[in-house]
């Protein structure tokens, strides 16, 4: 590097971190600059109807309204289901589940194509934001609705499915989860040969690999079958919270060392430390729903409950936690910007699922946490690349070796 060139590159860096630079950055203005992406939420198995329709400003904290007053430019909305018995049974059920959120999804942009677009490529997302409508990327979770099966794969992404997570709360035929229930804490020892198969037909399809909820050993055959960079759509740190669900600090590293990113998660149980009495009010719930009182964690057990009292349990579970705030989601983002650098690094918030901080409690709150990045001296660029920059980044590159491996 030339003299000029350094002398250059720490000036830069004197003035982004100083208190006045940050003062004398517009917050409002870097943030509607900004291509704002996040990257993981859940819509209610109800999406698209009524109270919860996409243009309602509802009770759910992700909506058309709520995107547009928090200058959300692209939401990865999830087609998600709950684990369940590992029956032809059980599948046929989470799958119909899966099937009617995927539609409602796609329904949307069909309803309200002057707000809403279907995204399908990282092109689509940059265009829909130029046009000022909501780039809607249809993200998968939990392949436990697929069975024993990798046809459906094929079906969703003809679909516009985008992304794709192997596990949630416990263990499928495709892997292990981080936080298994009702079953052997290790069955596959990361990923399933169903798995370990998925991982080529993804990459040749030109779906994201998402990492998040898989166990270390299941992160690390991930990255050495993949051909194409992955993310962790919504993960945390565990060098701040040592939590099953979030990343060491040598996952980070892997992460990275593949080119990807990991988005950090807004859900206040991976980014602060529950208080003294927790525990025995975790327990107390347990007990009131008839499960063992040991703790092993918030939402353990919904696997085991009734249908109809999962969602209650689950919901008692979480607002037990105390609530963190756009700062500690801020102190995650810090730890992992300066483990792994700003251009592996994202923002999701788990909406719809228990996610959700002070500061940003729904999407219309989004520029709160720019406000807090530009208070710790982050520039106007490195807040472009974590909110929306390097997820774009690794959608093209996922695009590119799909063009290749389809040659």
């Amino acid at each position: 590097m030339s003299k000029f060139l350094f002398a250059a590159s720490a000036l830069s860096a004197l003035l982004i971190a100083s208190p006045g630079f940050a003062q004398s950055l517009d917050t409002q203005a870097v943030h509607k600059r900004a291509l704002v992406l996040d990257s993981h939420a859940d819509i209610p198995s109800d999406f698209g109807v009524g109270p919860h329709d996409a243009a309602v400003d509802g009770d759910g904290q992700v909506d058309l309204p709520k995107l547009e007053r928090g200058q959300v430019d692209a939401a990865v909305l999830a087609v998600f289901t709950n684990q369940g018995p590992r029956t032809p049974e059980g599948y046929a059920k989470a799958k119909a589940e899966t099937d009617a959120k995927l539609a409602a999804i796609r329904a949307t942009a069909r309803r309200y194509p002057a707000r809403a677009q279907l995204a399908l490529t990282a092109a689509d997302v940059e265009a829909a934001a130029k046009a000022g409508k909501r780039a809607l990327i249809v993200g998968f979770l939990n392949a436990y609705p697929f069975g024993q099966s990798l046809d459906p794969i094929d079906q969703y992404y003809a679909a516009g499915v985008g992304t794709f997570g192997f596990v949630h709360a416990g263990n499928n035929d495709y892997a292990d989860s981080s936080r298994p229930s009702g079953e052997p804490r290790v069955e596959w020892k990361g990923l399933s040969p169903l798995g370990k198969a998925a991982v080529p037909k993804l990459n040749r399809l030109g779906v994201i690999i998402d990492v998040s909820q898989l166990t270390p050993d299941g992160v690390a055959q991930v990255l050495a079958l993949s051909k194409a960079p992955v993310i962790a759509s919504h993960s945390g740190v565990k060098g701040l919270i040592d939590a099953p669900r979030n990343l060491s600090d040598a996952e980070l590293d892997a992460i990275k060392a593949k080119d990807g990113v990991v988005q950090i998660v807004a859900f206040s149980s991976y980014l602060i430390k529950p208080g003294p009495d927790y525990v025995a009010a975790v327990a107390a719930v347990r007990q009131r729903y008839g499960l063992p009182a040991t703790f092993v964690r918030a939402a353990d057990g919904t696997e085991t409950l009734p249908e109809d009292k999962r969602k209650p349990y689950h919901d008692e579970s979480v607002a037990l936690y105390p609530k963190a705030s756009v700062k500690d989601l801020v102190d995650s983002i810090d730890y992992a910007v300066k483990r792994i650098g700003v251009d592996h690094v994202g923002i999701a918030s788990d909406f719809n699922h228990g996610g959700g901080v002070v500061g940003w409690s729904n999407e219309g709150e989004a520029a709160n946490v720019t406000v807090e990045l530009v208070k710790r001296g982050y520039s106007e660029a490195d807040i472009d690349k974590l909110w929306g920059g390097n997820f774009l980044r690794v959608f093209r590159q996922v695009e590119a070796v799909s063009a290749t491996l389809r040659k």
